[in-house]
């Protein structure tokens, strides 16, 4: 969908009233880094096989890095907040939906990452606590709608690719991006275009990612008996590190 200054700033708002949830309970903040910790070991953990590839490497660690990790972006959205306006204004109108695409991704999830800690009794978090936090959780149409999104900002990024005039065009804004506070999200864009550049064609990786997070998401939800519950365990890593 195209996105405008209205739409991006809609999103951003999404996140916000989930840092303010967290702010006023504590508790609930340290769960959700449990969570955020916990669902990037799963990410590495199902994409073992790709962060070990020469040709995926790059885009599962963009993943990893920008969309599962736990740090607090909390600086590069109110940046960006601040300067949605110009971000419409000066990038190409696929470069915006691009970056309107990272973002409601980026709300679903702080909604989701919030439902699902307020499902747990603590911060620490292994397979049987998240797998019974994420049926407590429910939201089976929220997840699906997680991971569409999820694969079109990878679509998105690798379409970029076949538009060699887009990169120019990214090149040359440079300048003006730092000029007008987005130099943050310049190297955002930049890495994610150069990742998928490199990887020659995304098509296997976007089907992949597609297939694993699906199957995950209906093994754990449909995990009822013992037999099925081992399944969704294999699925999952153990436990989140001592400290996290």
């Amino acid at each position: 969908m195209p996105f405008d200054t209205p739409a991006i700033l809609e999103q951003l708002d999404r996140v916000e009233v989930q840092r303010r949830r967290r702010k006023a309970d504590p508790d609930l903040g340290l769960r959700v880094q449990g969570v955020k910790h916990y669902q990037q070991l799963r990410f590495a953990h199902t994409y073992a096989d790709l962060l070990a590839s020469a040709r995926y490497r790059g885009a599962a660690r963009y993943f990893l890095d920008e969309l599962y990790g736990p740090q607090d972006f909390t600086e590069r959205d109110t940046q960006l907040a601040r300067v949605v306006p110009a971000t419409v204004r000066l990038f190409p109108a696929e470069i915006v939906d691009v970056v309107g695409s990272v973002v409601s991704l980026h709300a679903l999830s702080e909604e989701l990452d919030s439902a699902l800690a307020q499902q747990l009794p603590g911060a620490e978090i292994d397979a049987p606590r998240y797998l019974s936090a994420w049926q407590g959780t429910g939201q089976s149409a929220q997840r699906e709608r997680q991971i569409a999104l999820t694969l079109e900002v990878a679509s998105a990024l690798d379409a970029l690719v076949h538009k060699p005039f887009l990169r120019h065009s990214l090149r040359l804004m440079r300048g003006p991006a730092r000029a007008a506070g987005l130099g943050d999200l310049q190297q955002f864009l930049e890495r994610g275009f150069d990742t998928f550049c490199s990887m020659r064609g995304a098509d296997e990786f976007v089907a992949l990612i597609g297939r694993r997070e699906r199957l995950l998401a209906a093994t754990l939800f449909e995990a009822g008996s013992v037999a099925q519950q081992q399944a969704a365990f294999a699925l999952l890593p153990s436990q989140t590190p001592t400290g996290a």
